[in-house]
């Protein structure tokens, strides 16, 4: 395990692809080694399963510059927001809202501790993508309202969408 830290660290400052060659064929000495040890046969195997499923985004950070190899600088960023939801709120559980709105909450909640932002930051650039993003957002809002009213009156509500679906599509 040592030597996958070793070629994962890249001391030599090789690119994703001999990165990737030169941790594959390390792999494939550790597969063999495998049937050499039967003991460490489970240990191994739970190595080679959990390894095939990050290998796919696991040689980027050598191609693209200042991409960070681990995913801790994101974890921060989302930790510091669920901290500063909680405090701000006073609740123990993220609000339900966070679901809907989150992909615009969390940025601007991160973006304005960084900084203040003038008016002309927050004036939208692009009308359309705007757009865009309000009919998504709205549209996760609708979803939620109609779990509510399902909630409420679940006779009710299954009544309106058995309504609405024997409900004629032509003219007879």
């Amino acid at each position: 395990m040592h030597e996958a830290a070793r070629i994962l660290d890249n001391p030599e400052q090789l690119d994703g692809t001999g990165v990737r060659s030169r941790y594959e064929a390390f792999l494939g000495t550790v597969e063999v080694g495998q049937t050499v040890l039967p003991t460490l046969s489970p240990a191994v195997a739970h190595f080679l399963k959990v390894t095939a499923s990050y290998q796919p985004g696991l040689f980027w950070c050598y191609d693209v510059s200042d991409l960070p190899r681990t995913n801790n600088d994101l974890e921060q960023y989302f930790g510091s927001a669920r901290y500063q939801e909680r405090r701000a709120t006073g609740r123990k559980q993220a609000m339900p809202g966070l679901v809907i709105r989150g992909s615009v909450r969390v940025v601007a909640s991160v973006a304005t501790r960084a900084r203040p932002l003038t008016a002309d930051e927050l004036r939208p650039t692009d009308c359309t993508s705007w757009r865009q993003l309000r009919a998504g957002l709205e549209a996760r809002h609708e979803t939620r309202r109609q779990q509510l009213r399902f909630r409420r009156q679940p006779r009710a509500y299954l009544a309106d969408l058995e309504a609405q679906l024997l409900q004629p599509s032509l003219p007879p």
